[in-house]
């Protein structure tokens, strides 16, 4: 029997009812909410829409379309992977497979930032930012998108993910504020910048294997390995950030389990000043670091 003739003429309900029975039985944790999602993503529609159709039966071809999504999901892609988007800071950025999938955590790389650019010493003028490693975008944009002010520059080595990140630009309606250069950090850029941030690849070469298969298959490899201490990028953009920030501007980094107190030591080293203890994210890591360049 074909994928089309088992699920199609299935009313929308059923059909979710059973991708969440499957998705259970291969222990998913989030079996329902991804149900959910691989339908209404199939048949555009959101939570509102998917309870007023739920009597409408699938067509053929939604019905192939949406058992393909649900064996890429046993298979472990992530749900942002399949789908092709993931909302960040309350946006929806477009993915590519250049790109990381956004997580949570990296919020508080935003929050950390906002937190520094709306101390009241801090200038009432234009904002000049970077976020070096940009990826989709995702910390750049959610800054410009809380920083009506700020113009940012976003880099990355990778020509598909700059596509990419222009792209949730312009969707989010922001392509005047927001450059793109292709280059390694920081490497081609000028300043001088107020605020740079960063969530660069921090994961020790040897952990690679052992990371959840959903990251380890899915997201790119040069966007998560970060050398045999998982330090590398910060040896690259943290002594650069004194050629690039103003006098009293910020460099706010993303980093991994137990880097806190060394991407803090390799800050003092450069001459940065750590701004207060690292901000923890909501599982009470160590998540963000935060040096000023107060030159004396």
């Amino acid at each position: 029997m074909t994928v089309a003739g088992t699920l199609a003429g299935q009313t929308v309900d059923a059909a979710r009812r059973a991708l969440t029975a499957r998705l259970h039985k291969a222990a998913v944790d989030t079996a329902e909410l991804d149900a959910r999602i691989l339908t209404g993503s199939v048949l555009g529609l959101d939570l509102t829409g998917m309870v007023a159709a739920a009597t409408r039966r699938l067509s053929d071809d939604e019905a192939v379309r949406l058992e393909n999504h649900a064996l890429r999901r046993l298979a472990g892609e992530p749900v942002a992977r399949i789908i092709g988007m993931k909302e960040f800071w309350g946006l929806p950025l477009r993915l590519s497979p250049a790109t990381l999938v956004p997580r949570p955590d990296t919020e508080t790389v935003v929050e950390a930032a906002l937190e520094i650019m709306r101390r009241p010493s801090k200038s009432e003028g234009p904002l000049r930012l970077a976020d070096l490693g940009t990826g989709s975008g995702a910390i750049l944009l959610a800054l410009l998108s809380e920083l009506p002010a700020a113009f940012g520059i976003g880099t990355d080595l990778s020509e598909a993910a700059l596509r990419t990140a222009r792209g949730n630009a312009l969707q989010l309606g922001l392509p005047a504020r927001a450059a793109f250069v292709a280059c390694s950090y920081g490497a081609a850029l000028a300043g001088p910048f107020e605020l740079i941030v960063s969530n660069p690849p921090y994961i020790r070469s040897a952990d690679i294997a052992t990371l959840d298969t959903g990251v380890r298959d899915h997201d790119p490899r040069g966007a998560l390995d970060g050398g045999v201490d998982g330090l590398d990028a910060y040896r690259a953009i943290i002594p650069d950030a004194t050629r690039l920030l103003v006098p009293g501007g910020a460099v706010v980094v993303e980093v991994g389990h137990h880097q806190s107190g060394e991407v803090e030591r390799l800050m003092v080293a450069a001459g940065l000043e750590p701004a207060g203890r690292p901000k923890a994210d909501l599982a009470g890591i160590d998540r963000v670091v935060t040096g000023l360049f107060l030159p004396r």
